[in-house]
């Protein structure tokens, strides 16, 4: 598969307990798993590539839709300029960077690229 610029690649659910996601998932659906650390999975085999993220707080909307782009800092620009908002800046994670931002309605997403 062929990442592209600006399409939707991956998605991220919150969840209150890894582990018992895991088996959730991996029983009802036959989605794979890859751990990272205690607080991410990576899953595959779910038509999607996506990860849950341990959190510990009230779970309202746990999705978190990523897109690609090659370059963070020319995307992270245009969104400011066409007015979405900046929620969390630049980061490192295992693989790459990525960013989160709001659109002009206040929907949170985030943009990723390789290290």
């Amino acid at each position: 598969m062929t990442i592209k610029n600006n399409h939707i690649n991956y998605i991220e659910f919150k969840a209150k307990n890894i582990k018992a996601i895991k088996a959730f998932y991996s029983i009802c659906f036959n989605w794979e798993f890859t751990d990272y650390g205690p607080d991410y999975v990576s899953f595959s085999e779910s038509g999607i590539q996506g990860g849950f993220e341990h959190s510990e707080t009230e779970i309202n909307n746990g999705a978190l839709i990523v897109l690609y782009h090659n370059n963070l800092k020319v995307i992270q620009n245009k969104i400011i300029e066409c007015n979405g908002t900046i929620s969390e800046g630049i980061f490192s994670f295992p693989g790459g960077k990525r960013f989160h931002f709001k659109d002009p309605s206040g929907n949170e997403l985030a943009v990723w690229c390789y290290v």
